[in-house]
């Protein structure tokens, strides 16, 4: 499972937080020996509490206007996500909206980078058999589905 990281890697809020609680401190003090990630990159960690074996803490950018690179280091972070993760021998990963919250990427612009961006992955390391995007918000499900069914039709 992908977590959206801060570049410290330290338990945040929202989904960070929440994935972070569930897991227990053991994923934060391998947090800790890690040391920071890149805005863009992705470094993993065990599951810790959780049924998934690892976590990959990708680190999305800071939404400022879209003119300082956000769509490249959002693209970035899904495929990093996904190197990391096949690299340790996964075979499925599942994504949140990366950079959606409190970072503030509106929903609409990110769905198709990463979307598209997941797409490009999977094509590079077909040992991934299934990469899902997970979300609590009904809304946000509708955005990425549409995300993705333009990328199909494309």
């Amino acid at each position: 499972m992908v977590l959206p990281a801060n570049p410290e890697l330290l338990p945040g809020g929202g989904a960070s937080g929440a994935i972070h609680r569930a897991a227990g401190p053991e994923v934060a003090r391998e947090c800790a020996r890690l040391g920071p990630c890149e805005t863009g990159d992705a470094k993993a960690t065990s599951g810790g509490r959780l049924p998934a074996r690892y976590i990959v803490h990708a680190v999305g950018p800071i939404w400022d206007g879209g003119d300082f690179d956000e769509a490249e280091l959002l693209a970035s972070a899904h495929r990093r996500s996904i190197e990391v993760a096949t690299g340790l021998g996964c075979r499925s990963i599942a994504f949140p909206a990366i950079s959606c919250g409190i970072y503030g990427y509106p929903a609409d612009l990110a769905a198709p980078v990463a979307v598209g961006a997941v797409a490009e992955a999977m094509r590079a390391r077909p040992e991934l058999e299934l990469a899902r995007f997970v979300f609590l918000d009904e809304g946000l499900r509708g955005i990425f589905a549409a995300a993705a069914e333009t990328l199909e039709q494309s």
